[in-house]
Protein backbone atom coordinates (compact mmCIF):
# COMPACT_ATOMS: atom_id res chain seq x y z
CA UNK A 1 0.00 0.00 0.00
CA UNK A 2 1.09 3.40 -0.29
CA UNK A 3 1.87 5.16 2.01
CA UNK A 4 1.48 8.93 1.58
CA UNK A 5 3.47 10.47 4.44
CA UNK A 6 6.70 10.07 2.62
CA UNK A 7 7.74 11.39 -0.55
CA UNK A 8 8.60 9.42 -3.12
CA UNK A 9 12.24 8.56 -3.56
CA UNK A 10 14.15 9.95 -6.78
CA UNK A 11 15.81 7.27 -8.54
CA UNK A 12 19.63 7.73 -9.72
CA UNK A 13 19.38 9.39 -12.73
CA UNK A 14 21.83 7.01 -14.94
CA UNK A 15 25.06 9.08 -16.16
CA UNK A 16 24.87 11.60 -19.54
CA UNK A 17 26.38 10.26 -22.58
CA UNK A 18 26.88 12.72 -25.49
CA UNK A 19 26.24 11.25 -28.68
CA UNK A 20 29.01 11.12 -30.96
CA UNK A 21 30.10 14.41 -31.78
CA UNK A 22 32.58 14.72 -35.08
CA UNK A 23 34.76 17.59 -35.09
CA UNK A 24 37.36 18.88 -37.84
CA UNK A 25 38.63 22.37 -39.05
CA UNK A 26 38.48 23.97 -42.00
CA UNK A 27 41.68 25.25 -43.71
CA UNK A 28 40.36 28.82 -42.92
CA UNK A 29 40.29 28.09 -38.90
CA UNK A 30 36.56 27.82 -38.99
CA UNK A 31 35.82 24.85 -35.96
CA UNK A 32 32.96 22.36 -37.37
CA UNK A 33 31.38 19.71 -35.32
CA UNK A 34 28.36 17.63 -36.35
CA UNK A 35 25.95 15.50 -34.34
CA UNK A 36 23.02 13.73 -35.78
CA UNK A 37 20.28 13.25 -34.58
CA UNK A 38 17.64 11.52 -36.68
CA UNK A 39 14.39 11.10 -34.47
CA UNK A 40 13.14 14.32 -36.40
CA UNK A 41 13.80 15.57 -39.67
CA UNK A 42 15.10 18.62 -38.65
CA UNK A 43 18.58 20.67 -38.30
CA UNK A 44 19.55 22.80 -36.00
CA UNK A 45 22.69 25.43 -36.75
CA UNK A 46 24.78 27.49 -34.56
CA UNK A 47 27.41 29.48 -35.92
CA UNK A 48 28.89 31.46 -32.67
CA UNK A 49 31.64 33.94 -32.56
CA UNK A 50 33.52 34.88 -29.55
CA UNK A 51 33.61 38.70 -28.57
CA UNK A 52 30.14 39.81 -27.58
CA UNK A 53 29.72 43.14 -25.96
CA UNK A 54 33.35 43.18 -24.09
CA UNK A 55 34.72 44.37 -27.75
CA UNK A 56 32.51 47.39 -27.52
CA UNK A 57 34.45 50.27 -27.74
CA UNK A 58 33.69 52.34 -24.79
CA UNK A 59 32.11 54.90 -26.49
CA UNK A 60 29.95 52.49 -28.59
CA UNK A 61 28.37 50.82 -25.94
CA UNK A 62 26.16 48.29 -27.58
CA UNK A 63 27.40 47.99 -30.75
CA UNK A 64 27.67 43.62 -30.70
CA UNK A 65 24.29 44.05 -29.91
CA UNK A 66 23.01 45.93 -32.61
CA UNK A 67 25.31 44.45 -34.93
CA UNK A 68 23.50 40.73 -34.09
CA UNK A 69 20.53 42.80 -34.26
CA UNK A 70 20.72 43.44 -37.94
CA UNK A 71 22.91 40.52 -39.24
CA UNK A 72 19.42 39.31 -41.18
CA UNK A 73 18.16 42.74 -41.98
CA UNK A 74 19.71 42.71 -45.42
CA UNK A 75 23.08 41.38 -47.32
CA UNK A 76 24.75 42.34 -50.27
CA UNK A 77 22.41 39.70 -52.26
CA UNK A 78 18.99 39.71 -50.34
CA UNK A 79 16.95 42.24 -48.56
CA UNK A 80 15.44 41.96 -45.39
CA UNK A 81 12.59 40.78 -46.60
CA UNK A 82 14.14 38.25 -49.00
CA UNK A 83 15.72 36.45 -46.31
CA UNK A 84 12.29 36.45 -44.06
CA UNK A 85 10.63 35.03 -46.69
CA UNK A 86 13.66 32.61 -47.84
CA UNK A 87 13.61 31.48 -44.11
CA UNK A 88 9.62 31.00 -44.23
CA UNK A 89 9.94 29.03 -47.40
CA UNK A 90 12.50 26.38 -45.86
CA UNK A 91 10.12 25.60 -43.05
CA UNK A 92 12.75 27.47 -40.56
CA UNK A 93 14.25 29.82 -38.43
CA UNK A 94 16.92 32.17 -38.45
CA UNK A 95 18.01 34.64 -35.74
CA UNK A 96 21.19 36.24 -34.37
CA UNK A 97 21.84 38.05 -30.80
CA UNK A 98 24.76 38.61 -28.25
CA UNK A 99 25.56 38.57 -25.10
CA UNK A 100 29.05 39.83 -22.76
CA UNK A 101 31.32 37.17 -24.55
CA UNK A 102 29.89 36.27 -27.83
CA UNK A 103 27.86 36.86 -31.03
CA UNK A 104 25.61 33.95 -31.52
CA UNK A 105 23.63 32.64 -34.94
CA UNK A 106 21.23 30.78 -34.89
CA UNK A 107 19.12 28.56 -37.29
CA UNK A 108 16.94 25.57 -38.11
CA UNK A 109 15.02 24.00 -40.46
CA UNK A 110 13.78 21.12 -41.99
CA UNK A 111 16.69 18.58 -43.32
CA UNK A 112 15.63 18.42 -46.97
CA UNK A 113 16.54 22.04 -46.74
CA UNK A 114 19.96 21.97 -44.95
CA UNK A 115 21.63 23.21 -48.17
CA UNK A 116 19.41 26.21 -48.13
CA UNK A 117 19.74 27.11 -44.36
CA UNK A 118 24.07 26.89 -44.64
CA UNK A 119 23.68 29.07 -47.93
CA UNK A 120 21.57 31.94 -45.42
CA UNK A 121 23.42 31.84 -42.62
CA UNK A 122 26.58 32.06 -44.61
CA UNK A 123 25.25 35.09 -46.17
CA UNK A 124 24.50 36.93 -43.25
CA UNK A 125 27.62 36.54 -41.49
CA UNK A 126 30.23 37.30 -44.29
CA UNK A 127 27.94 39.43 -46.42
CA UNK A 128 25.51 41.59 -44.43
CA UNK A 129 25.18 45.50 -45.38
CA UNK A 130 23.73 47.07 -42.48
CA UNK A 131 21.41 49.19 -44.84
CA UNK A 132 20.36 52.94 -43.83
CA UNK A 133 17.04 52.37 -43.59
CA UNK A 134 16.88 49.65 -40.93
CA UNK A 135 20.04 50.96 -38.97
CA UNK A 136 17.47 54.09 -38.69
CA UNK A 137 15.13 51.68 -37.52
CA UNK A 138 16.96 49.85 -35.41
CA UNK A 139 17.99 53.13 -33.68
CA UNK A 140 14.87 54.34 -33.24
CA UNK A 141 13.41 51.39 -31.58
CA UNK A 142 16.25 50.74 -29.44
CA UNK A 143 16.16 54.07 -27.76
CA UNK A 144 12.11 53.56 -26.90
CA UNK A 145 12.97 50.51 -25.79
CA UNK A 146 15.96 51.88 -23.69
CA UNK A 147 13.53 54.61 -22.49
CA UNK A 148 11.11 51.76 -21.58
CA UNK A 149 14.15 49.72 -19.76
CA UNK A 150 15.00 52.83 -17.67
CA UNK A 151 11.47 53.29 -16.25
CA UNK A 152 12.14 50.06 -14.56
CA UNK A 153 13.83 50.00 -10.76
CA UNK A 154 15.43 46.38 -11.68
CA UNK A 155 17.13 47.75 -15.20
CA UNK A 156 18.59 50.22 -12.95
CA UNK A 157 19.72 48.43 -9.94
CA UNK A 158 21.26 45.57 -12.68
CA UNK A 159 22.80 48.65 -14.80
CA UNK A 160 24.64 50.26 -11.38
CA UNK A 161 25.13 46.79 -9.74
CA UNK A 162 27.74 45.66 -12.84
CA UNK A 163 28.99 48.83 -12.56
CA UNK A 164 29.94 48.35 -8.56
CA UNK A 165 31.34 45.22 -9.99
CA UNK A 166 33.34 45.05 -13.28
CA UNK A 167 34.12 48.81 -13.65
CA UNK A 168 36.38 49.58 -15.87
CA UNK A 169 35.92 46.48 -17.65
CA UNK A 170 33.99 45.90 -20.40
CA UNK A 171 31.64 43.73 -18.86
CA UNK A 172 30.50 47.04 -16.89
CA UNK A 173 28.73 48.05 -20.48
CA UNK A 174 26.60 45.58 -20.90
CA UNK A 175 23.66 48.11 -22.36
CA UNK A 176 23.69 50.68 -25.01
CA UNK A 177 23.03 54.69 -24.05
CA UNK A 178 21.08 56.82 -25.60
CA UNK A 179 24.62 58.86 -26.39
CA UNK A 180 26.14 55.04 -28.03
CA UNK A 181 22.88 54.53 -29.81
CA UNK A 182 22.87 58.20 -31.54
CA UNK A 183 26.52 57.18 -32.42
CA UNK A 184 25.67 54.15 -34.10
CA UNK A 185 26.43 53.82 -37.99
CA UNK A 186 26.60 51.66 -41.13
CA UNK A 187 30.72 52.01 -40.54
CA UNK A 188 30.65 51.06 -36.83
CA UNK A 189 28.42 48.63 -37.26
CA UNK A 190 30.76 46.79 -40.51
CA UNK A 191 34.47 47.70 -38.65
CA UNK A 192 32.80 44.94 -35.97
CA UNK A 193 31.65 42.74 -38.35
CA UNK A 194 34.94 42.92 -40.16
CA UNK A 195 36.70 42.25 -37.15
CA UNK A 196 34.68 40.01 -34.89
CA UNK A 197 32.67 37.54 -37.68
CA UNK A 198 35.64 35.60 -39.29
CA UNK A 199 36.19 31.92 -39.16
CA UNK A 200 38.82 31.53 -36.99
CA UNK A 201 37.15 33.11 -34.34
CA UNK A 202 33.98 31.18 -34.76
CA UNK A 203 32.77 27.51 -34.53
CA UNK A 204 29.72 26.36 -36.57
CA UNK A 205 27.48 23.19 -34.58
CA UNK A 206 25.16 21.10 -36.95
CA UNK A 207 22.93 18.81 -35.48
CA UNK A 208 20.00 16.82 -36.22
CA UNK A 209 18.82 14.21 -39.52
CA UNK A 210 22.33 15.57 -41.38
CA UNK A 211 23.30 13.88 -44.90
CA UNK A 212 26.12 11.91 -45.15
CA UNK A 213 29.40 12.75 -43.78
CA UNK A 214 31.37 13.71 -46.97
CA UNK A 215 28.20 15.71 -48.49
CA UNK A 216 27.63 17.83 -45.41
CA UNK A 217 31.38 18.70 -45.30
CA UNK A 218 31.08 19.33 -48.88
CA UNK A 219 28.00 21.66 -48.40
CA UNK A 220 29.92 23.29 -45.43
CA UNK A 221 33.27 23.72 -47.80
CA UNK A 222 30.89 24.97 -50.56
CA UNK A 223 29.62 28.17 -48.70
CA UNK A 224 32.29 28.42 -45.83
CA UNK A 225 35.41 27.27 -47.24
CA UNK A 226 36.43 30.51 -48.99
CA UNK A 227 35.88 32.89 -46.10
CA UNK A 228 39.14 35.10 -45.51
CA UNK A 229 40.94 34.61 -42.49
CA UNK A 230 41.86 37.25 -40.28
CA UNK A 231 43.51 38.27 -37.09
CA UNK A 232 40.80 37.40 -34.40
CA UNK A 233 40.38 40.24 -31.76
CA UNK A 234 42.24 40.42 -28.63
CA UNK A 235 39.59 40.30 -25.68
CA UNK A 236 40.03 43.06 -23.14
CA UNK A 237 42.55 42.34 -20.65
CA UNK A 238 40.90 40.37 -17.45
CA UNK A 239 41.79 43.20 -15.02
CA UNK A 240 38.80 44.09 -12.40
CA UNK A 241 38.58 45.80 -9.33
CA UNK A 242 38.98 43.80 -5.80
CA UNK A 243 36.08 43.76 -4.49
CA UNK A 244 34.94 45.83 -1.51
CA UNK A 245 31.94 46.99 0.46
CA UNK A 246 29.87 49.83 -0.96
CA UNK A 247 26.61 51.04 -0.34
CA UNK A 248 24.80 53.22 -3.75
CA UNK A 249 21.25 54.53 -3.78
CA UNK A 250 19.98 55.37 -6.98
CA UNK A 251 17.42 57.92 -6.22
CA UNK A 252 14.36 57.16 -7.96
CA UNK A 253 11.53 59.75 -6.88
CA UNK A 254 7.88 57.81 -6.20
CA UNK A 255 9.07 54.20 -5.64
CA UNK A 256 7.40 52.54 -3.20
CA UNK A 257 9.42 49.74 -3.16
CA UNK A 258 13.56 49.54 -2.75
CA UNK A 259 14.82 47.73 -5.20
CA UNK A 260 18.16 45.76 -3.57
CA UNK A 261 21.13 43.89 -5.48
CA UNK A 262 24.42 43.02 -3.31
CA UNK A 263 26.81 40.86 -4.61
CA UNK A 264 30.30 40.75 -5.80
CA UNK A 265 33.01 39.63 -8.43
CA UNK A 266 32.40 36.31 -8.71
CA UNK A 267 34.23 33.95 -10.96
CA UNK A 268 34.76 32.68 -15.02
CA UNK A 269 33.13 29.67 -15.71
CA UNK A 270 36.26 27.65 -16.04
CA UNK A 271 37.14 28.36 -12.43
CA UNK A 272 37.12 25.85 -9.90
CA UNK A 273 35.22 26.70 -7.77
CA UNK A 274 32.03 26.84 -10.43
CA UNK A 275 30.39 23.43 -9.70
CA UNK A 276 30.55 24.31 -5.64
CA UNK A 277 29.46 28.01 -6.21
CA UNK A 278 26.72 26.48 -8.53
CA UNK A 279 25.17 23.96 -5.85
CA UNK A 280 25.53 26.63 -3.11
CA UNK A 281 23.40 29.38 -4.95
CA UNK A 282 20.92 27.18 -5.98
CA UNK A 283 20.56 26.61 -2.13
CA UNK A 284 20.83 29.47 -1.42
CA UNK A 285 18.54 31.21 -3.68
CA UNK A 286 17.73 28.97 -6.66
CA UNK A 287 13.82 28.75 -5.87
CA UNK A 288 10.68 28.71 -3.70
CA UNK A 289 12.85 25.89 -1.29
CA UNK A 290 15.47 28.22 -1.10
CA UNK A 291 17.06 29.63 2.31
CA UNK A 292 16.19 33.13 0.97
CA UNK A 293 12.70 32.64 -0.37
CA UNK A 294 11.95 30.67 3.12
CA UNK A 295 13.47 33.90 4.97
CA UNK A 296 12.84 36.22 3.05
CA UNK A 297 9.44 35.65 2.02
CA UNK A 298 7.86 33.04 4.44
CA UNK A 299 9.12 33.73 7.36
CA UNK A 300 10.26 37.75 7.34
CA UNK A 301 7.11 38.54 5.05
CA UNK A 302 9.04 41.45 3.49
CA UNK A 303 8.88 40.81 -0.52
CA UNK A 304 6.86 38.73 -3.01
CA UNK A 305 10.87 36.69 -4.20
CA UNK A 306 13.81 36.85 -3.27
CA UNK A 307 16.70 34.96 -5.05
CA UNK A 308 20.37 34.72 -5.65
CA UNK A 309 22.04 34.47 -9.27
CA UNK A 310 25.84 33.38 -10.23
CA UNK A 311 26.83 34.50 -14.04
CA UNK A 312 30.23 33.06 -14.82
CA UNK A 313 31.18 34.67 -17.78
CA UNK A 314 34.67 33.45 -19.56
CA UNK A 315 37.03 35.75 -17.62
CA UNK A 316 35.13 36.64 -14.29
CA UNK A 317 31.94 36.32 -13.26
CA UNK A 318 29.32 37.72 -10.67
CA UNK A 319 27.17 36.64 -7.73
CA UNK A 320 24.25 39.01 -5.93
CA UNK A 321 20.99 38.19 -4.14
CA UNK A 322 18.12 39.99 -5.29
CA UNK A 323 14.96 41.29 -3.84
CA UNK A 324 12.20 43.81 -4.32
CA UNK A 325 10.72 45.00 -0.83
CA UNK A 326 8.36 47.87 0.63
CA UNK A 327 10.39 51.48 1.72
CA UNK A 328 9.96 50.63 5.17
CA UNK A 329 11.73 47.13 5.62
CA UNK A 330 14.45 47.79 3.12
CA UNK A 331 17.01 47.96 6.03
CA UNK A 332 16.10 44.65 8.08
CA UNK A 333 15.80 43.08 4.83
CA UNK A 334 19.45 43.99 3.55
CA UNK A 335 20.34 42.40 6.52
CA UNK A 336 18.54 39.57 6.39
CA UNK A 337 20.14 38.86 2.96
CA UNK A 338 23.71 39.29 4.10
CA UNK A 339 22.96 37.36 7.09
CA UNK A 340 21.97 34.44 4.77
CA UNK A 341 25.18 35.19 2.46
CA UNK A 342 27.04 34.78 6.29
CA UNK A 343 26.22 31.75 6.97
CA UNK A 344 26.45 30.51 3.53
CA UNK A 345 30.06 31.10 3.58
CA UNK A 346 30.59 30.40 7.05
CA UNK A 347 28.94 26.66 8.12
CA UNK A 348 28.34 23.82 5.75
CA UNK A 349 24.63 23.16 3.92
CA UNK A 350 23.07 20.02 5.25
CA UNK A 351 23.04 17.11 3.63
CA UNK A 352 19.43 17.16 2.93
CA UNK A 353 20.25 20.41 1.20
CA UNK A 354 23.12 19.20 -1.03
CA UNK A 355 21.35 16.10 -2.10
CA UNK A 356 18.17 18.17 -2.79
CA UNK A 357 20.18 20.71 -5.00
CA UNK A 358 22.03 17.74 -6.68
CA UNK A 359 18.92 15.95 -7.96
CA UNK A 360 17.85 19.20 -8.93
CA UNK A 361 20.29 20.57 -11.24
CA UNK A 362 21.35 16.92 -12.64
CA UNK A 363 17.78 16.57 -14.03
CA UNK A 364 17.37 20.31 -15.66
CA UNK A 365 20.29 19.77 -17.47
CA UNK A 366 20.08 16.47 -18.55
CA UNK A 367 16.38 17.86 -19.83
CA UNK A 368 17.52 20.95 -21.51
CA UNK A 369 19.93 18.75 -23.51
CA UNK A 370 17.11 16.11 -25.12
CA UNK A 371 16.04 18.75 -27.60
CA UNK A 372 18.13 20.35 -30.58
CA UNK A 373 18.29 23.67 -29.17
CA UNK A 374 19.40 22.81 -26.08
CA UNK A 375 22.04 20.20 -27.13
CA UNK A 376 23.37 22.82 -30.05
CA UNK A 377 23.53 25.97 -27.44
CA UNK A 378 25.87 23.74 -25.00
CA UNK A 379 27.62 22.70 -27.81
CA UNK A 380 28.37 26.05 -29.02
CA UNK A 381 28.92 27.56 -25.65
CA UNK A 382 31.44 25.39 -24.68
CA UNK A 383 33.74 25.82 -27.46
CA UNK A 384 33.22 29.35 -27.07
CA UNK A 385 34.27 29.79 -23.37
CA UNK A 386 37.42 27.16 -23.80
CA UNK A 387 35.60 24.52 -22.27
CA UNK A 388 36.23 21.02 -23.73
CA UNK A 389 33.55 18.67 -24.88
CA UNK A 390 33.99 16.40 -22.21
CA UNK A 391 32.88 18.76 -19.79
CA UNK A 392 29.00 18.30 -20.60
CA UNK A 393 29.32 14.40 -20.14
CA UNK A 394 31.20 15.12 -16.69
CA UNK A 395 28.10 17.85 -15.48
CA UNK A 396 26.25 15.80 -13.48
CA UNK A 397 28.57 13.78 -12.00
CA UNK A 398 30.74 17.16 -10.58
CA UNK A 399 27.42 18.14 -9.96
CA UNK A 400 26.59 15.57 -7.32
CA UNK A 401 30.14 15.11 -6.03
CA UNK A 402 29.78 18.23 -4.71
CA UNK A 403 30.86 17.98 -0.64
CA UNK A 404 29.70 20.98 1.74
CA UNK A 405 32.72 21.99 3.10
CA UNK A 406 33.66 22.83 -1.39
CA UNK A 407 30.72 24.55 -0.95
CA UNK A 408 31.73 26.31 2.55
CA UNK A 409 35.03 27.04 1.21
CA UNK A 410 33.83 28.60 -2.41
CA UNK A 411 31.29 30.51 -1.03
CA UNK A 412 33.80 32.17 1.66
CA UNK A 413 35.42 33.49 -1.29
CA UNK A 414 32.71 34.79 -3.57
CA UNK A 415 29.65 35.20 -1.73
CA UNK A 416 30.93 36.30 2.03
CA UNK A 417 29.06 39.65 1.91
CA UNK A 418 32.30 41.25 3.89
CA UNK A 419 33.36 42.82 0.70
CA UNK A 420 29.58 42.71 -1.26
CA UNK A 421 28.68 46.02 -3.11
CA UNK A 422 24.90 46.87 -1.85
CA UNK A 423 23.09 48.85 -4.51
CA UNK A 424 19.64 49.84 -3.82
CA UNK A 425 17.39 52.03 -5.95
CA UNK A 426 14.55 53.65 -4.43
CA UNK A 427 13.39 57.44 -3.13
CA UNK A 428 15.99 58.32 -1.33
CA UNK A 429 13.89 60.10 1.06
CA UNK A 430 12.26 56.50 2.32
CA UNK A 431 15.32 54.57 2.56
CA UNK A 432 18.41 57.14 2.90
CA UNK A 433 18.27 56.78 6.43
CA UNK A 434 17.76 53.14 6.83
CA UNK A 435 21.33 52.77 4.60
CA UNK A 436 23.02 54.95 6.30
CA UNK A 437 22.96 52.88 9.29
CA UNK A 438 24.51 50.37 7.66
CA UNK A 439 27.61 52.73 6.16
CA UNK A 440 28.31 55.20 4.02
CA UNK A 441 26.11 55.73 0.78
CA UNK A 442 26.92 57.45 -2.22
CA UNK A 443 23.49 58.49 -3.88
CA UNK A 444 22.63 59.14 -7.54
CA UNK A 445 20.35 60.46 -9.72
CA UNK A 446 18.14 57.81 -11.93
CA UNK A 447 18.82 59.04 -15.15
Amino acid sequence: MLDRTKPPETPDLPPFKLPPVFETRLANGLPVLLVEDRRFPLVTARLGFEGGSKLDPANLAGLAESTGALLTEGTARRSAREIAEEVAAIGGALRAGSGPDALLLSGNALAENLPRLLELMADVARNATFPEDEVALRKQNRQQELLAQRSEAAFLAEEKFAQAVYSPHPYSRQEPTPESIDRLDRAALAGFRDRCLVPNNAVLVLLGALPPRDRTLEMIEARFGDWARAEAPAAPPAEFPVPRRTITLVHRPGSVEADIRIGRLGIPRAHPDYFPLLVGNTILGGGASSRLFTNIREKQGFAYDAHSTIQPLKDSGSFAVITEVRNEVARPAIEALLGEMQRMAETDVAAAELATAGNYLSGVFVIRLETQDGLAGQLVATRLLGLPLEYLESYCARVRSVSPQAVRAAAGRSIHPERAAIVVVGDAGQILGQLEALGAVSVEEAQ
